[in-house]
Parts: C-alpha cells; sequence; structure tokens
C-alpha cells in the first residue's frame, strides 16, 4: 500500500494457521492417480497474499477450509471467501486472485467457482457477477497493472 492512502481495515483481527499437511508418498508418485479435494485446494490458496496487508488470506480468515468444495469427479471447485469488512474495495481483487492461483494450478478440466460468501460484503452480488464472468476475467488479466498486483498477491512473501 502506498504513502498517505488510509487502509480501510487498519487493524485486522489475526487467526492462527492451520497446520500444514504431510504429503504421502502417493501423493507425491506422479504415477498414482489421487483425487483432489477440499483441503489441497485450500493448501493452494491460503498463502495468497492479502493486497492490503502483509498478511496470507488464511491469517485473515478470508479463506477458510471449511468454505472450499471441490467434486473431482465432476471435476468442480467452489471457493467461498470473507472479505474482512463489509465495504471491502478489494474484493474484486482478491476473488480474482483466488481464481487466479486456482486456473494456474489445476488442470483444464476443472470448473473453477470463486465467490463471496453469502452476506458478508455489501457489492457481493456486483463481484460475484464480475468473477463468473470469463470474459471480465480474461479482460482484467490482459490488464498489466492490474496482473501486476495479481502476481504480488500470489508471490511467496520473504518472511
Amino acid at each position: 500500500m502506498s504513502r498517505g492512502v488510509q487502509m480501510e481495515n487498519a487493524n485486522p483481527v489475526i487467526f492462527q494457521r492451520c497446520r500444514d499437511r504431510p504429503l504421502t508418498a502417493s501423493e507425491e508418485d506422479e504415477d498414482v492417480h489421487d483425487l483432489i479435494d477440499d483441503r489441497e485446494i485450500f493448501d493452494l490458496i491460503r498463502s495468497i497474499n492479502d493486497p492490503e496487508h502483509p498478511l496470507s488470506l488464511e491469517e485473515l480468515n478470508v479463506v477458510e477450509q471449511v468454505r472450499v468444495k471441490v467434486n473431482d469427479a465432476e471435476s468442480t471447485v467452489g471457493v467461498e471467501f470473507t472479505p474482512t469488512i463489509p465495504h471491502c474495495s478489494m474484493a474484486t481483487l482478491i476473488g480474482l486472485s483466488i481464481k487466479v492461483k486456482l486456473l494456474r494450478s489445476l488442470p483444464d478440466r476443472f470448473k473453477i467457482d470463486v465467490h463471496i460468501t453469502p452476506g458478508t460484503h455489501a457489492s457481493e452480488e456486483a463481484v460475484n457477477k464480475q468473477l463468473a464472468d470469463k470474459e471480465r476475467v480474461a479482460a482484467a488479466l490482459e490488464n498489466s497493472s492490474l496482473l501486476e498486483v495479481v502476481n504480488q498477491c500470489l508471490s511467496s512473501r520473504n518472511i
């Protein structure tokens, strides 16, 4: 965040990170077909950086494993995310970052639905409509400035 700009939520509540899931030998074996599950998707998105704070989406409780639904057989992934405040202007950017992370990480067969947890944001219908529109998402990612911000959210943080 640039100097002199007021943060919308200057003092967010910080939540405890859950433990990392140990990898099994069969998960690491590329010859073994293992199903993609809720926890695997959560592990992909939990460390996404918040665009406003030096914290992950998991640490801000924006993403939770209980709000991730995967059906490997039907190739669907659904993620609900909860902005830290009801008027968060970063909601679309956060949703876009989650969607891009999943588009880059999952096989093409998956249909990815990313939306705001119902009742948690003043503009949830408009944000959800933007995130569900493939053309709008593609156009957003053609904007080099916006893509740079998304990539910052997806980059590894040096702690």
